[in-house]
């Protein structure tokens, strides 16, 4: 009777043991902003792909609009296991001691996604990734949100127009720089509190790409929008190292196989989603749009650019000279 009882035993033991080694590799994938943002509809993406190259050995749960943890706990989150993978926006890696970073953060560098993408999708961005690693991060890509817009409920023409205004922006020292520089008062703050600070005048106003400005619906209670295209807002997207060198050799080549794909679909729909949301902006009648001038621009780019300099000691000087020749631009032609 022992005799049965040990053969049921390692039977049943040996069908647990199958069953759990069939469990797939689950990828807890969190983020801030809404599914029909850039970032939300790439993240879904990359969940599709990622399930369907693994054959279902991977599961991606994707849980947006800070359903786990807000944009300021994410990254402890991420390096304590609790998730796998998250797309922070790039401002969010000078805190964790990554300076580099913040040159994505300056004023006016890129003057669109052609010179943009030299950085992101070239050696300047791979060497930036690779500065991840000692934190026990791994960089898998840059995905595009797109180029921002300020916003307030005066119109804002030119740089005098943001003088003394409270404006939100995300915890970077550049963009403290960039806004004090205006003459305006910075003022850091989660992104999922926006809204309601808007709403009950805690802040002024604030600057974004269209896509979270109408997501958001910040637009609601925000009168101007001014199209200024002065500041770029992208994210890394970035997965715990322990956990992506533990995994098997083939599934990691297939999740990686499922990123690139998930990067080069971000970056194409980024520009089309971010227009139809100014499109939505413009039709819901609460805001008025307007597109600055091109002598318009050039006082916020001429006001703007000394930042570059200002910045040099905290992100290195050589960094930013290296964007230069890369996309051809000569700050004193200005």
């Amino acid at each position: 009777m022992k005799m049965y009882s040990m053969l049921f035993g390692l039977v049943a033991f040996g069908l647990t043991q199958g069953a759990l080694a069939q469990e797939p590799i689950v990828i807890k994938f969190s983020h801030v902003v809404a599914t029909d943002t850039p970032k939300g509809k790439a993240a879904e993406f990359f969940k599709k792909r990622a399930e369907e190259l693994t054959q279902g050995k991977v599961k991606v749960e994707v849980y947006p609009n800070s359903q786990l943890y807000k944009d300021k706990e994410e990254m402890e989150a991420l390096q304590l296991g609790a998730v796998q993978m998250l797309a922070p926006s790039l401002a969010k890696f000078g805190p964790l001691g990554v300076k580099e970073f913040e040159v994505f953060d300056l004023p006016f560098i890129f003057d669109g996604y052609a010179d943009l993408h030299k950085v992101t999708q070239g050696s300047i961005g791979a060497a930036i990734l690779k500065k991840l690693e000692p934190k026990g991060i791994v960089g898998l890509g840059f995905w595009d949100n797109g180029f921002k817009s300020f916003s307030a409920n005066t119109p804002i023409r030119m740089p005098a127009d943001l003088k003394a205004k409270k404006m939100r922006i995300q915890s970077s020292k550049v963009l403290e720089e960039q806004m004090r520089t205006l003459g305006a008062l910075p003022q850091v703050m989660a992104f999922s509190e926006v809204y309601q600070a808007l709403q009950t005048g805690v802040v002024d106003g604030t600057e974004n790409p269209h896509s979270n400005l109408y997501t958001q619906k910040m637009f609601e209670v925000q009168k101007h929008v001014a199209v200024t295209d002065h500041g770029y807002l992208g994210y890394a997207v970035i997965v715990n190292k322990k956990f992506w060198d533990g995994l098997p050799a083939d599934i990691r080549g297939q999740v990686d196989t499922a990123m690139k794909e998930a990067t080069n679909y971000a970056n194409t729909i980024a520009k089309e989603v971010n227009d139809e949301a100014l499109d939505g902006v413009r039709k819901s009648g609460k805001t008025e749009v307007y597109v600055l001038k091109p002598e318009e621009r050039l006082a916020f780019k001429k006001a703007l650019v000394p930042v570059h300099r200002k910045m040099e000691g905290r992100i290195g000087r050589e960094l930013i000279e290296s964007i230069y020749k890369e996309t051809a631009f000569d700050p004193s032609k200005l």
